[in-house]
Parts: structure tokens; C-alpha cells; sequence
């Protein structure tokens, strides 16, 4: 396999730890600058602590990777294959699966109707939920593109198999269809140039974003770090980080409001689901994994982050909200994507909210299967819920009874 240069990745990573922050404009979220202000001087010290705490662990896990890394090149999956380039015989049915599923799910952005959402934003959510719902649409605007500078730059050219790189091409093309609603939902409700310039440059912008977004392009970065490590923490970013932010969106499906924003976050929030369980698919294909110990770490490091998130974009309860009760749903998703990853689960969390229970991200739901059925291809999963060359085509779920 090839080594990393100085991709863009990379020089991001170095912009982020020396941006200066205090030159952003915030006029959108006015009653938040003080609280920026202050976390913005904090940053440098914060940012310092996140990535001394990030070394130090891998500096404690340093022979264990180092002998996992050695034994990269003994992976099906990431042995260089002259078959590649031939798609048939289909070898991984399980893999295989998964990516016509997220074909049979295609959809664009010209077919979510935005025509009555400028009422309620402008006329019923009141300005700590217009806030809360820009942070939130502020980190989805740029998370897209760092997913996908992961693919390009990591998984696509690293991953050897046929099947998987199906799967990687077209979770390359949903992400920037994501990519384009979300910038298009900023658009429509944010009226002022100054206001969307701000929520568009989020990573510079807005710290706890900031902070989300090198965790991310650390891993990205890093040389060192096993197929494995990555693996999982990219799974961290799409099955953890959107977990919160698609549930506060669902709280506002739940009121009736914003049909156009909540149908859309359906959409990706089935797409990320299966994106998050594909990467549970090839962690569990590898012979030699990561122990329990450093999974469990990479995903606590995510949730810490994420809690912090949403104290900042949650300054204060809303009807059913609050950063507490979404601190407990960051737990509870935490706790099934550790499960599916082979761990026990770390915090025991229930879910605290009953607006999830039939939805995909949660109770007996199965995170990683709810489409929605209108944009489902006709004919492309025919058959495949059968067995395929005698081989079960069960997908790697999370409903089962825990």
C-alpha cells in the first residue's frame, strides 16, 4: 500500500491547530458570542489537551499497533488484488449487499421541497431553536466533505476488494449529494451573506465544530494508525456525530415543523445509517483487530467530543431538549455501535427520547436498514434478500435483542 504525502487532509489539519478564531463574524448567533469569545481563548489550551490525550493513548498502544500494522499485509481485504479491477465472481455477498442497498436508495436534493419550511423557521421555532438548528446544520454543511476526504484519500486506494469499492464510490457520490442539501438548507433559511458565510465556515467558525472536525482529520492523517483504527473511527464520525445532530431534527418532525429539513435528514439519516453499519461489515472481515480496550477508546474520545458539541449549540433547554437528555442519546447509540462492533456496551444508556423510538437511529429500529420506501429503486434489491451463489445475504444489524 501506498504511503500518505502531504495531502490536503493533512494541510487542513495544520490550519485548524494554528487558525486564528477571533477574526469571525457572528451575526447570526449574537447571544452566543460572549460564550464563544471565551471558547475561542480557551481553544488553543483545549485543543493542546485533546491532542496530548490522543498521543498519549497511542503511545500507550504503540507495540500493540505497530504488530497489527505488520500484519496489514496478511489482509484479504487490503492485499493488493490483480482481480480488482473485474467486479465478477462475487466473492463478498455480505459486502456485496450493502452497496445495492445504498444504490437502491438513491435520491437528490432537487426532490426535497423546501417551499414551506421559510414559514415555520421565520414564524414558529423562536431564536434559541433557529440557534440550536443552525449549529446544527452549520457541522452537517462541512462533515460531508471530510467523510469524503477520508474515502478518496484513505479508504477507496486501500481497501483491495471489488465489492467494497462499489460501496465507496457510491457513498462518495450520496455524500456530496448531502453535501449540496445541506449547503441549500443554509441557503434558504440564512438570508444574510454575512450570517451564511458564518455558518459555511463552521470548522473555522464555531469552536466545538472546529473540534469535531480535526478529531476527524487526525485520524485521516495519521500514518501510523492500523486499517482497523481508522475504521472505526470514521464509523465514530457518521454513527456518532450525526446521531445527535439527526435526532434534534427528528425533535422538530415530532412538532410538525420544517417538512422539508426533516425529510431530507429521513434521507441521510438512513444513508449515514448505512454507511455506519458497512464500516462495522469490513471491521468485522479483518483477521486481526484492534482489541476491545482501543476500540473503546476511540469511540469514548468521540462521544466526549460530541458531548461538548452539544453544550455549546444547546445553551439552554428547549421543550423536550436539553443537553443532558442529549448527552444520555449520545450514550445509548454509543452503546449500540460498541455492540456492533463486537465490544460490551461502556455507559448502559436507555434512550431518553420516545420521538426515537420509531425511527431508525434508535430503540428495537434497526439503525442500519430503515429506508424510506418512495425512494427506493424499484428492482435493484429484488432477490437480494434471498441467498445469492448459496451464501446467506444477511445484513450486519443492530436489532437484535440486546
Amino acid at each position: 500500500m501506498s504511503t500518505v504525502s502531504e495531502t490536503p487532509s493533512k494541510k487542513a489539519a495544520a490550519a485548524l491547530q494554528t487558525m486564528d478564531l477571533e477574526s469571525s463574524k457572528k451575526t447570526l448567533f449574537t447571544k452566543q458570542d460572549v460564550l464563544d469569545q471565551e471558547k475561542n481563548q480557551r481553544s488553543s489550551i483545549s485543543d493542546l489537551t485533546n491532542v496530548d490525550k490522543h498521543t498519549a493513548f497511542l503511545k500507550t498502544h504503540k507495540k500493540a499497533r505497530n504488530d497489527l500494522k505488520a500484519l496489514e499485509c496478511e489482509e484479504p481485504l487490503l492485499q493488493e488484488n490483480k482481480r480488482r479491477f473485474v467486479l465478477f465472481p462475487i466473492k463478498y455477498h455480505e459486502i456485496w449487499q450493502m452497496y445495492k442497498k445504498a444504490e437502491a436508495s438513491f435520491w437528490t436534493a432537487e426532490e426535497i421541497d423546501l417551499g414551506k419550511d421559510l414559514i415555520d423557521w421565520e414564524n414558529k421555532l423562536n431564536e434559541d431553536e433557529r440557534f440550536f438548528i443552525g449549529r446544527v446544520l452549520a457541522f452537517f454543511a462541512a462533515s460531508d466533505g471530510i467523510v469524503n476526504e477520508n474515502l478518496v484519500e484513505r479508504f477507496s486506494s486501500e481497501v483491495q476488494i471489488p465489492e467494497a469499492k462499489c460501496f465507496y464510490g457510491f457513498q462518495i457520490m450520496m455524500e456530496n449529494i448531502h453535501s449540496e442539501t445541506y449547503s441549500l438548507l443554509i441557503d434558504t433559511y440564512i438570508k444574510d451573506p454575512e450570517e451564511r458565510e458564518f455558518l459555511f465556515n463552521a470548522i473555522e467558525t464555531i469552536p466545538c465544530i472546529k473540534e469535531k472536525a480535526e478529531w476527524a482529520l487526525r485520524w485521516i492523517a495519521d500514518e501510523e494508525a492500523t486499517f482497523g483504527e481508522r475504521l472505526i473511527a470514521f464509523a465514530a464520525v457518521e454513527g456518532i456525530f450525526f446521531s445527535g445532530s439527526f435526532a434534534s431534527i427528528f425533535w422538530l418532525k415530532k412538532r410538525g415543523l420544517m417538512p422539508g429539513l426533516t425529510f431530507s435528514n429521513e434521507l441521510i439519516c438512513r444513508d449515514e445509517g448505512l454507511h455506519t453499519d458497512f464500516a462495522c461489515v469490513l471491521f468485522a472481515h479483518l483477521k486481526n483487530r484492534p482489541s476491545p480496550a482501543i476500540v473503546e477508546r476511540i469511540i469514548s474520545e468521540a462521544v466526549e467530543i460530541e458531548k461538548v458539541y452539544f453544550t455549546d449549540a444547546l445553551p439552554v433547554s428547549l421543550l423536550g431538549m436539553n443537553r443532558d437528555l442529549m448527552c444520555q442519546y449520545i450514550e445509548f447509540v454509543a452503546d449500540r455501535l460498541l455492540l456492533s462492533l463486537g465490544n460490551k456496551k461502556l455507559y448502559n444508556a436507555t434512550n431518553p427520547f420516545d420521538f426515537m423510538e420509531n425511527i431508525s437511529l434508535a430503540g428495537k429500529t434497526n439503525f442500519f436498514e430503515k429506508r424510506v420506501s418512495d425512494y427506493q429503486k424499484a428492482g435493484v434489491m429484488a432477490g437480494q434478500e434471498k441467498k445469492v451463489d448459496g451464501v446467506d445475504n444477511k445484513a450486519f444489524t443492530l436489532d437484535e435483542e440486546f
